[in-house]
């Protein structure tokens, strides 16, 4: 539980760094379409930052094993997805493109993960 939280603060605050980043950093240095890979990626990571926070609520609420697990198949996800897109615009490999699905299945199962601890839980 705590290390979720600590990782969902940390990473909400890499988010806006990332953000920053991309709309100050990027926005001379690469082209408009990937300016908007990386806004999605950081939009992505954001947003699970931000659930991340909220699993650690919820584990503490409720201490499900369950659904800390599903922080942690969530924090994965959100590696892998906006990790992918990052790397891709920095490095302009558009191979990564290809591993960026798997992040957003880890994504949709995590989510529907923390759906199934907490109907169980509750």
């Amino acid at each position: 539980m705590k290390a979720l939280l600590i990782l969902g603060a940390l990473n909400a605050a890499l988010a806006v760094v990332c953000g920053a980043f991309g709309a100050h950093g990027l926005k001379a240095r690469v082209e408009a379409s990937l300016l908007e890979t990386w806004a999605t990626a950081s939009e992505y990571h954001f947003f699970h930052a931000l659930a991340l926070l909220l699993v650690g609520v919820l584990a503490k609420q409720f201490g499900a094993a369950g659904v800390v697990t599903a922080g942690w198949i969530l924090l994965a996800g959100m590696l892998v997805f906006s990790g992918s897109l990052y790397l891709l615009v920095l490095s302009g490999q558009r191979w990564l493109g290809a591993i960026t699905p798997l992040g957003g299945t880890a994504l949709i199962i995590g989510w529907v993960w923390l759906a199934w601890a907490l109907y169980k839980a509750m």
